[in-house]
C-alpha cells in the first residue's frame, strides 16, 4: 500500500472539517485558506478547494460576498452560516470520537509495546 496516497486520502477527508474550522476564525478569500491550510502542513491545491466550496456554499453551509480589492480584481470572501456552525459542531463531536478511539488504541498498542519490552528484558 502507497503511504501517500493514504495520507493524501486522510487530508481530503478532513478538508472540509478544517475549513470550517478556519472560517469559524473570520471571513475569507480561497487564496487565503489555501495559505493557511498550507501553514496547518494541509497540502491543498486550488482544483480541490474550489469545488468543495460550491458545495459547502450549495449546501448552506457557507455564504459569500464581493469584495473589491486593492490589489487586483474583486476577492470572494466566504463565511460560515449558523447551518455551517451546527455542522462544524457536529463534525467537531465526530472528530472528538474518533480521536478518543484512534489515542486509545495507541495507548493499548503502547502498553502491549512496552510489556513486551520488559518480558523480553527480564
Amino acid at each position: 500500500m502507497n503511504i501517500d496516497n493514504l495520507k493524501s486520502q486522510m487530508r481530503k477527508g478532513m478538508l472540509e472539517f478544517c475549513v470550517l474550522l478556519l472560517l469559524k476564525r473570520g471571513d475569507a478569500y480561497a487564496s487565503e485558506m489555501i495559505t493557511r491550510l498550507k501553514e496547518a502542513h494541509l497540502i491543498v491545491m486550488e482544483g480541490t478547494l474550489y469545488p468543495l466550496l460550491t458545495r459547502l456554499k450549495n449546501d448552506g453551509l457557507l455564504a459569500y460576498r464581493w469584495e473589491e480589492s486593492t490589489q487586483g480584481p474583486p476577492r470572494k470572501y466566504y463565511s460560515i452560516t449558523s447551518l455551517g456552525l451546527q455542522f462544524l459542531e457536529q463534525l467537531q463531536e465526530s472528530w472528538n470520537e474518533i480521536a478518543r478511539s484512534v489515542y486509545l488504541l495507541l495507548s493499548e498498542n503502547n502498553s502491549l509495546t512496552e510489556s513486551t519490552n520488559n518480558s523480553e528484558t527480564e
